[in-house]
C-alpha cells in the first residue's frame, strides 16, 4: 500500500517542509545514485507493463530527455508485470522529492482497463519525474503531459506526491485507459498523508490549487457516476469512497497537535511519524525523511533512510554529493525476485571468463546486507513486541539525536569546501561522514539483534509453528 506524509513548512520549528514515507513491496530494497546525465539524441527509455501485469499490458518506447538530473532513490526488484528495477521516490538535485502510495481507482474504472494497455507505470512516473522535473508543479504538469500522450499503464489506480520547498501536489492517476488523473496543491500549512492516497472535492475547472485534463468531470458525467452540475468529489466519484482511511485520519491528527505545540513539528516528530508501528511493520521496505529545503549547494541536498521499516532500523543521513553508497545498503541477494534459483559463477572467481548467472555483483554480496541484519532485528523484536519495539524506538532515537548535530555540522564543513570550489573534497567528506554512519547504524542493528536472539532462547527459545506471532496493528 505504501505511506506518504507531507508536512508545510509553518508547521515545524525550522521553517522547512517536510516528504516522508516508505513502499510497501515484498522484495530486496536498496539506495542509488543517479548522475546527471547526457542523452545522444534519439535515445528513448522503455515503460510500461507486460502481459504477466494483473492488468496486462505491453512495454513501449518513449522519447528520453537530452539531459537528467541527478537524483538518490530506493529501488526494489520485484512487482508483479512491472520490469524491475523499481521505485517510488527519492530526491533530485534541483530539490524535487516524489513519493509514490496506491490508491484504488472505484471497479468499474478497473474493468475498464484495456487489455493491452501501454503507457508508464507508477515507476515509470516516479522515476520520470526525478529525471526531469525541476519543480513540484513541473513534475505534477509532466506526468499529465505523459499520460495524455503515451496513456498510464495502472495495477488498479495510484497516487504520487511531488514536494519541493515551496509546495506539495497529490496526483490521483486512475485505472480504466481514459487518460484521467486530477492533482491537489499543498501548501505551507497542510498536513496530508496518504495511506491510500486521496484527493476530495474540486471545482469544476482547473485553477490555482486543482489540476485536472478538460474531460476529467465530463467522463463520470457520461458513465452516470455523477450529476452535472453537482460537487464533484474525486474519492467518491473515482476512487474507493472511503475517503481518508483511519489510519490517516490518526496520522493526520497526531501532528496536528504537535503543529499547535510551543516546538512545532520537529525533524524528530516526522521520523516518529515513519516509524510508528500502527502505520509501520514488515510490509515497509525502508523509511525516508526528505527536509524540502534549497542549501547553497545542491549536492548538500539530503534525505534520512532507514534500510527497512523504521521500527527495526535506524534513520541515517544520505547526502546527493555523495561519490557512492555504502555497499551494505547496495542490491543483494537477499529478497531480490529471482536470485532463488540463480548461482555465483565460480569460474569468475577462479580467474576465468567472466559470465555471472546471478544479477547482483559478487563483490557486493561479499559485504552484508542492511536489509537482511535489520529484517532478523525485526523478526526477534516481533517476539516480544510489546516489550522490544518500545525499547528500540528508545534507542534508535538516541542513536539519531546524536546524529542529527554532526549532519548539521558535516553540511556547515562541506559548503565551505564546495564554496571554495573543492567539490572533490565535499564529496570526499560527505561519503565518508554518511557511509561511516550508515555501517554504524548497521552495527547497533546487529548488536541489538544478537542481544534480543540471546533473550530469546534464555526465555524459551524460537517458535517454530506456523501459527502467527502478535504483532502491531497496522491500518
Amino acid at each position: 500500500m505504501s505511506y506518504g506524509l507531507y508536512i508545510g513548512k509553518n508547521l515545524t520549528a525550522t521553517g522547512h517542509a517536510y516528504l516522508a514515507g516508505y513502499g510497501d513491496e515484498p522484495s530486496s530494497h536498496w539506495l542509488e545514485i543517479i548522475d546527471e546525465t547526457h542523452h545522444a539524441a534519439g535515445s528513448t527509455v522503455t515503460v510500461g507493463v507486460t502481459p504477466e501485469a494483473d492488468l496486462p499490458g505491453m512495454l513501449s518506447e518513449i522519447p528520453q530527455a537530452p539531459l537528467t538530473a541527478r537524483h538518490l532513490r530506493v529501488c526494489y526488484s520485484h512487482y508483479k508485470g512491472m520490469p524491475a528495477p523499481l521505485s517510488n521516490g527519492g530526491l533530485n538535485e534541483h530539490g524535487v522529492a516524489v513519493r509514490d502510495i496506491w490508491s484504488t481507482s472505484r471497479a468499474e474504472l478497473i474493468t475498464l482497463t484495456p487489455a493491452g494497455q501501454t503507457g508508464p507505470n507508477y515507476s515509470d512516473l516516479a522515476k520520470l519525474v526525478l529525471e526531469r522535473a525541476r519543480t513540484a508543479r513541473e513534475g505534477v504538469e509532466l506526468i499529465g503531459q505523459l499520460i495524455a500522450r503515451y496513456g498510464y499503464s495502472t495495477y488498479g489506480g495510484n497516487s504520487h506526491i511531488i514536494a519541493d520547498p515551496q509546495e506539495a501536489w497529490v496526483v490521483i492517476e486512475c485505472a480504466g485507459g481514459q487518460k484521467l488523473w486530477v492533482a491537489e496543491r499543498l501548501g505551507e500549512n497542510s498536513i496530508r498523508a496518504s495511506r491510500p492516497g486521496y484527493i476530495g472535492e474540486i471545482p469544476s475547472a482547473s485553477d490555482a490549487d486543482f489540476l485536472f485534463p478538460d474531460h476529467f468531470i465530463d467522463f463520470a458525467v457520461s458513465q452516470g457516476w455523477h450529476r452535472d452540475g453537482d460537487r464533484f468529489n474525486v474519492n467518491t466519484v473515482y476512487g474507493d469512497g472511503r475517503g481518508p482511511w483511519e489510519g490517516v485520519r490518526w496520522i493526520e491528527a497526531e501532528m496536528a497537535k504537535r503543529a499547535k505545540g510551543p516546538a512545532k513539528i520537529t525533524l524528530e516528530d516526522v521520523i516518529w511519524a515513519i516509524r510508528t508501528p500502527k502505520l509501520t511493520g514488515d510490509t515497509a521496505g525502508y523509511g525516508q525523511v526528505v527536509p524540502l529545503v534549497h542549501p547553497a549547494h545542491a549536492a548538500l541536498r539530503m534525505l534520512w533512510h532507514a534500510s527497512i521499516g523504521a521500527v527495526a532500523a535506524p534513520f541515517t543521513p544520505v547526502f546527493l554529493g555523495m561519490a557512492e553508497i555504502a555497499e551494505e545498503y547496495r542490491q543483494h541477494r537477499y529478497l531480490t525476485s529471482g536470485e532463488h534459483a540463480r548461482f555465483m559463477d565460480m569460474r569468475h572467481a577462479l580467474g576465468g571468463q567472466a559470465d555471472a548467472i546471478s544479477i547482483v555483483p559478487q563483490g557486493i554480496e561479499a559485504s552484508r546486507s542492511a536489509v537482511a541484519i535489520c529484517k532478523r532485528l525485526l523478526y526477534l523484536a516481533l517476539r516480544d513486541a510489546e516489550t522490544s519495539l518500545p525499547e528500540l524506538a528508545r534507542i534508535f532515537v538516541a542513536h539519531e539525536a546524536r546524529l542529527m548535530p554532526l549532519t548539521e555540522n558535516m553540511q556547515k564543513a562541506s559548503s565551505v569546501l564546495l564554496d571554495a570550489s573543492q567539490a572533490d573534497l565535499a564529496a570526499g567528506m560527505l561519503t565518508y561522514f554518511a557511509n561511516s554512519e550508515l555501517r554504524a547504524g548497521l552495527r547497533l542493528a546487529e548488536q541489538l539483534a544478537d542481544g534480543l536472539e540471546a533473550r530469546t532462547r534464555a526465555f524459551g527459545g524460537f517458535d517454530t509453528s506456523l501459527e502467527p506471532q502478535s504483532s502491531p496493528q497496522i491500518w
